[in-house]
């Protein structure tokens, strides 16, 4: 009978030191500022939990082997489970210790979710290169004519027995009827392994392949026999999108053929790599990508088409509410277009967007918000965790979080204001408010541009002044002008003027390409100064209010190597205060 009360107050004496340890100073003077400033700071928490599972799956790419994983998985774990513990001993800290936990547990989360996809998918690849005659059924079929090329994709089984993915590159002259999709061939092939990264920073092909379970890549050396060939299926949308492509580029010639086919139906294999130089040099190769340019345009389109459509249809305007029933064509349109253009991560990205904002819409919510980014940066990371350290998924969602935080900051939005103006004066006010955003979006792409790819265009503000509204409000609404009046033979001068659209966004590129000073090149920045710029962009963009101005600290630093004059004027423009 005694054993129970000195066990009782052993527990007590065990609950006492916690709480003595928790409200030991510094220690709980520093935990009760944070609490107190994000009980106040009003801002989203949405994001942060997108930035910790971002993050945890960097910090699989960045440790070396499976016991560093563990690890990172176990503190976090452990991180969680403290804070989840404390908070049954500390009523007055709800808000640090709820962000701790379900940060670390998003972190946790994303080193998990990134090893389970790598063992999932992940293929070894070949040990040495080879030559050897395989057989094998082809997976998919990529056309290149820009490169005089053609791409399939292999399964196939290796000396073992066991399965392989490869890819290999064809010319059209060992081409032939029956070499598509499903198709068994025979031949012989010249395999190497996925290569790795010439320099350190460079791309890492191998990493890519990896995640792609390809096993190798090389090419066909002579014939290629053909055992089984492939059937036809004209209802696929691989097919619909190789139709359709090749009926834009016979419609309209040359280079804007090439990117009126990327547009329609997100084919780039004809574009020529001097053309995709220029787009690139001159800050406009986004606009080839099939992302959310092109697909807030398409669901745009369909939402106010439907909605008038339907508007004349007077008993189903009295019966249904018009915008809930535009909206949902609308989402159904920009399903088909992602589908349709190949499904790529900024495509995936912007499709959920847009149907967020369409949700939104029906709901009577704020449409655009960093929820809503978060939401989607959620989505993708979790179908394709690997896609983080990849540029697409970098510079996709960098653009988007800068576009959102810069239009709801309180000077922009005073900004924007229509006020009682004339035409003139509000067209130059959205002007300057697109030339804002273009500038902006440039500041936050380059430092992702330069770690990548190591040059980067300076000018592409002001191209994208000009080729946004022309692909946007022209070029676009043309190209889906002219394939429905082709239903009628009708469609040549919409093709025309198509064409002429596209000519002049080339001879932008090549103009703003061909400026002095166009074009920065650097060498590799290392992963430092990644997550520097990374972690200053996501302060300046995520946190409201002052205390976003410490942003500012990380980024000076990183461009000036000297820390102490950002920190001073970082503090007094996020306190208002002196330095001390």
């Amino acid at each position: 009978m005694s054993e129970i009360p000195l066990g009782d107050r052993s527990g007590e004496g065990d609950v006492a030191l916690q709480r003595q340890w928790l409200n030991a100073r510094p220690l709980s003077s520093m935990a009760d500022r944070a609490d107190r400033f994000l009980a106040t700071a009003g801002f989203d928490r949405a994001p942060w939990l997108a930035v910790s599972l971002a993050a945890g799956i960097a910090a699989w790419f960045a440790l070396p082997s499976a016991p560093y994983w563990i690890v990172a998985i176990l503190v976090a774990a452990a991180l969680a489970t403290g804070a989840l513990r404390a908070l049954r001993l500390r009523d007055d800290m709800q808000d640090l210790l709820v962000a701790v936990a379900a940060m670390a547990i998003m972190f946790a989360a994303g080193v998990g979710v990134v090893w389970t996809r790598s063992e999932i998918v992940g293929a070894p690849a070949v040990a040495y290169p080879m030559v050897q005659p395989i057989t094998a059924r082809v997976l998919d079929r990529e056309e290149q004519p820009a490169r005089d090329r053609i791409r399939l994709t292999l399964a196939m089984r290796d000396g073992l027995g066991m399965p392989r993915k490869v890819r290999v590159n064809i010319t059209p002259e060992q081409d032939a009827e029956g070499i598509d999709k499903g198709a068994v061939i025979a031949m012989r092939t010249r395999l190497l392994p996925p290569a790795s990264p010439m320099l350190p920073g460079a791309y890492d092909f191998a990493r890519d392949a990896w995640f792609s379970g390809l096993a190798a890549t090389g090419s066909v050396i002579g014939p290629i026999r053909i055992l089984e060939p492939a059937v036809p299926d004209v209802s696929s949308l691989a097919a619909l999108r190789e139709k359709l492509s090749a009926h834009v580029r016979r419609k309209v010639d040359g280079g804007a053929g090439t990117i009126a086919a990327a547009f329609a139906s997100g084919d780039r294999g004809a574009i020529s790599d001097a053309k995709a130089e220029a787009l690139r040099d001159s800050g406009l190769t986004h606009l080839l990508s099939i992302s959310g340019l092109h697909v807030s345009a398409v669901v745009a389109a369909a939402y106010f088409l439907a909605l008038r459509i339907l508007a004349l249809w007077q008993g189903l305007a009295l019966r249904i509410r018009l915008p809930i029933a535009a909206a949902l064509l609308a989402a159904s349109a920009g399903i088909f277009y992602t589908l349709l253009t190949g499904a790529e991560v900024p495509t995936v990205r912007s499709c959920i967007g847009a149907v967020l904002v369409l949700g939104a819409l029906m709901l009577g919510r704020q449409a655009l918000s960093m929820r809503m980014v978060a939401v989607a940066a959620i989505a993708i990371l979790l179908i394709w965790p690997e896609s983080v350290v990849g540029p697409s998924y970098q510079m996709s969602f960098a653009a988007v979080v800068a576009i959102v935080a810069l239009h709801d900051s309180n000077l922009v939005k005073a900004f924007g204001k229509r006020n009682q103006e004339n035409g003139i004066r509000r067209i130059g006010r959205n002007l300057l408010l697109l030339f804002l955003t273009g500038l902006v979006i440039e500041l936050a792409l380059m430092p992702i541009v330069l770690n990548h790819f190591h040059r980067a265009g300076i000018y592409g503000a002001v191209a994208n002044l000009v080729a946004i509204p022309l692909v946007t409000m022209i070029s676009m609404p043309l190209i889906a002008l002219a394939l429905a009046l082709d239903l009628f033979d009708l469609g040549a001068p919409a093709w025309w003027l198509v064409g002429g659209s596209l000519d002049a966004l080339l001879a932008i590129a090549h103009f703003t390409a061909a400026r002095p000073g166009s074009v920065t090149l650097v060498p590799s920045t290392g992963s430092g100064a990644v997550i520097n710029f990374a972690a200053g962009m996501l302060w300046l963009a995520l946190w409201q209010g002052r205390i976003r101005f410490w942003g500012c600290c990380p980024l000076h630093c990183q461009v000036s190597g000297s820390c102490q004059p950002p920190v001073r004027t970082c503090w007094s423009r996020a306190t208002g205060g002196r330095w001390r």
